[in-house]
Order: C-alpha cells, then sequence, then structure tokens
C-alpha cells in the first residue's frame, strides 16, 4: 500500500504532480463555472465573490490544466468556518495564513484526477490576480510573451512548483502594476 499524500514528502509530492502545461482548452471555461455554481451554493451564506484566476483565464494561452479560482471574502468572515466547509467538500488546506488560505481539489494518491483546482481564499480586496488576468486578456502580445516565458521554464522546474512561480514572479508583478495603473479600483 502506498503512502497518502498528507505522508508524502514535498519531493515526492512534486514528482508526482509535476508541472504540465497544454494549450488552451475551451472546457477550462465550462469547469470553472461548474465549480463556481457549487461554490455559490455551497457558500451562499458567506456573500463571496468567486471569481476564475490564473493562466487557464487568460485567453488561448498554454497552461497548467489547474483551475485556480478566487474566493473573496468580506472582512469579519470567519476564514476557518469557510475552510471547514471547503474541506468537508473534498478540498485540501495547503497553507493557511491569517488572512489567506489556499486549498487544492482533484489530488489523489495516483496524481492528478481529470478535474483540478487550486482555491484561493482571501478577504475582499486581496486580488492582484484579476488585474493581471485582465491586463493579460486585453493585452494579447503581452500574453503571447507570458506564454512564452512559462513554456521556457516548464521542463527546468517540471517537479518545483515554487521555484517555477517564483521565476515567473517579476513579470507578473510587473504587468500587475500596469494593470492597477490603468484599472484603477476596478474590483
Amino acid at each position: 500500500m502506498g503512502k497518502t499524500l498528507s505522508e508524502m514528502t514535498m519531493d515526492e509530492l512534486w514528482e508526482l504532480f509535476p508541472i504540465i502545461l497544454s494549450e488552451h482548452r475551451d472546457c477550462w471555461a465550462a469547469w470553472y463555472e461548474e465549480e463556481r455554481n457549487y461554490l455559490s451554493m455551497l457558500l451562499q451564506d458567506k456573500d463571496v465573490r468567486i471569481s476564475h484566476i490564473g493562466s487557464t483565464a487568460i485567453v488561448k494561452i498554454w497552461a497548467k490544466p489547474i483551475i485556480d479560482i478566487l474566493v473573496e471574502v468580506p472582512f469579519g468572515v470567519s476564514m476557518a468556518s469557510i475552510r471547514e466547509k471547503l474541506v468537508k467538500s473534498n478540498y485540501i488546506c495547503m497553507s493557511e495564513e491569517k488572512d489567506k488560505l489556499s486549498l487544492n481539489k482533484g489530488y489523489t494518491d495516483k496524481g492528478f484526477a481529470e478535474k483540478v483546482f487550486h482555491l484561493h481564499l482571501r478577504y475582499r480586496g486581496d486580488n492582484d490576480e484579476l488585474y493581471f488576468r485582465d491586463y493579460m486578456n486585453d493585452n494579447p502580445v503581452l500574453a503571447e510573451e507570458y506564454e512564452k516565458l512559462k513554456l521556457s521554464l516548464w521542463k527546468e522546474y517540471e517537479h518545483n512548483r515554487d521555484a517555477y512561480t517564483n521565476a515567473k514572479g517579476a513579470f507578473v508583478s510587473k504587468y500587475t502594476a500596469y494593470a492597477k495603473e490603468e484599472y484603477g479600483n476596478r474590483y
């Protein structure tokens, strides 16, 4: 019998769940909508705002086939109570800070399920990802540059998700700042 996910080391987890990039797939928007509807029902009493973020929300670029979802809650709402509901609904809490939680769904001891979700739980207004997403969708040439960057990093960091994310950080920060300047207080 193999190890459970909670018994695996980070190296074992990165080996089991490598970075995989694929061409943009239209089904990603449908998967997001399906999960958004589910989350809306689950959290209907919490006045949440749910958004599709990450590369699967950027039109036409290659991405990890993982649907990133931002759930923003009003200040004063207990993150712990929402975490509890999500964990009971097959999400795994991956990290927890005072004002943000990261949860995953679709990770099994055999590897990725068909549908995989990363849920980012934050207080309303902690939403830089919305600016970046919209700026990339409004600027297809920059989105192509982002895609090229991701593809250039893929194999080098295939088994190190943190390093992969960090290597994209300067690009993401730069264009998030441009987006905030251009869009103002859009969200």
